[in-house]
């Protein structure tokens, strides 16, 4: 069938709702991934609260269906909950109608294999776009089936086995669903917590009007920073739309960053499972790695991507994976990440700490000075990368991930993006100062 297959990205489908994602190209991708899957098993199927998911999710399961597949809906969901329901109900795979944080005129699809394995490009998502591009799908005998299921339940319960929550302070918190699907899921914790949780935009609202559900940025986080200072609460906590990431934001207003963050878990895990392994994105501090190393661990660098993560996860049996972008990654959450695992397993950290959010992290935010992820729009970016490998012949280079330029006391990454024309720069020095003069070098280079 004719579409733009531009949609099928590095990790997903994404694109304009009714120009590039039609029900029409949600069927056929259901057919593609139906084939595409080699067990003969049922598939799960959830879908988020954008106005168009469930027509979205309608059409995915008919086209899984037509290939006489059984399917297993899950209903309204966030996205985490899919790879648990793939996992614990032993699915050949699933699939999520979402587009995590992107505004309300997108929508997109997620994919795993069984066992919440993921699928990217590299790994499935290109068989399925030529196989619909080719209209070209296998014999079914018959119709498959459809059966639907609440786990709800059960996904709070797993969430909660991460941690010892009955014991917890009696902390009085602040939630920003962003009018995503957090919302649906945090009066369910109701009762299981000691904690006294505020409300702010949980109504489920695909069209975002409050603000965009992406925590990274610090605007969309200002009516979450003002309830907590208003209100003296202990924290506070914001979720992307899709509710697979989340963001903690202590008394003083301050997001806690993801390598922060990293850095925090990271220590939990090992001190859970000594001597394991621990896997961190490219991009990510070095804090990540002396804090590994610190407490006895092992610091196994991955190219940035769920993908990527959850591969390196499962090849040295890491506890815990941790991305600067704040995605978090959990060996008994079938190495997938997890939003709620990830901001239940951070306030278990804080409640053993017996420290305010501030203090706790103090302790990890003095050691470098690292600037945010900043973009550049480049004409060629393997040409831009080429000159950087030349400018900086006296670094360690090394290129796993784009390159990254290695010094004693510094160092900086520069990636492409999989989807767009730019380069995405991040930079960690010993100390602002220092942070300041070599951005401005860099960023001569890549703007010339």
């Amino acid at each position: 069938m004719k579409f733009t297959e531009s949609i099928f990205k590095a990790y997903d489908v994404r694109g304009l709702v009714g120009e590039e994602l039609t029900p029409e190209v949600a069927e056929a991708v259901g057919r593609a991934f139906a084939d595409f899957l080699p067990d003969d098993g049922p598939i799960c199927v959830g879908y988020d609260m954008r106005p168009d998911s469930q027509e979205l999710a309608r059409a995915l399961k008919n086209g899984i269906m037509r290939q006489g597949r059984k399917v297993i809906d899950i209903g309204q969901v966030a996205t985490d909950m899919i790879y648990y329901a793939t996992g614990s109900l032993k699915a050949a795979g699933g699939a999520q109608v979402t587009a995590s944080h992107n505004p309300g005129k997108y929508n997109g699809i997620k994919f795993c294999g069984e066992n919440a394995k993921a699928i990217s490009i590299t790994s499935g998502l290109a068989e399925i776009r030529d196989a619909v591009a080719a209209d070209r799908y296998k014999p079914a005998v018959g119709q498959g089936s459809l059966e639907e299921r609440d786990v709800m339940k059960g996904w709070v319960d797993h969430a909660l086995s991460f941690v010892d929550a009955k014991n917890w302070k009696p902390w009085h918190i602040a939630v920003d669903a962003g009018n995503g699907m957090a919302g649906a899921i945090m009066p369910h914790l109701e009762g299981k917590t000691p904690m006294k949780v505020e409300s702010l935009y949980w109504e489920l609202d695909g069209t975002f009007p409050n603000h965009v559900a992406n925590p990274l940025i610090d605007a969309n986080n200002r009516d979450l920073i003002a309830k907590i200072k208003s209100e003296k609460l202990d924290f506070g906590i914001a979720f992307d739309g899709d509710g697979d990431r989340a963001f903690l934001i202590d008394e003083r207003g301050r997001t806690v960053a993801g390598h922060i963050m990293s850095a925090m878990l990271a220590r939990h895990f090992l001190k859970l499972y000594p001597d394991s392994n621990i896997v961190y994105d490219a991009r990510n501090s070095r804090l990540v790695v002396d804090v590994v190393e610190e407490n006895g661990g092992h610091a196994i660098r991955s190219k940035v991507g769920h993908s990527f993560i959850k591969e390196a996860m499962r090849d040295k049996d890491a506890p815990f994976g941790g991305e600067f972008s704040g995605h978090y990654y959990f060996r008994d959450n079938w190495y997938a990440d997890s939003g709620l695992i990830g901001a239940l397993v951070a306030i278990q950290v804080l409640n053993d700490s017996g420290k305010k959010l501030s203090e706790l992290v103090d302790e990890y935010d003095a050691k470098y000075a690292r600037s945010p992820e900043i973009n550049f729009e480049v004409h060629d970016k393997d040409v831009k990368i080429a000159e950087i490998k030349k400018a900086y012949v006296d670094a360690d280079l090394d290129t796993l991930d784009g390159v990254t330029v290695n010094y004693p006391d510094w160092w900086f990454n520069v990636r492409a993006s999989n989807t767009e024309p730019l380069l995405r720069l991040n930079m960690e020095c010993k100390t602002r100062e220092q942070l300041d003069r070599e951005l401005a070098k860099i960023e001569r280079l890549l703007k010339g």
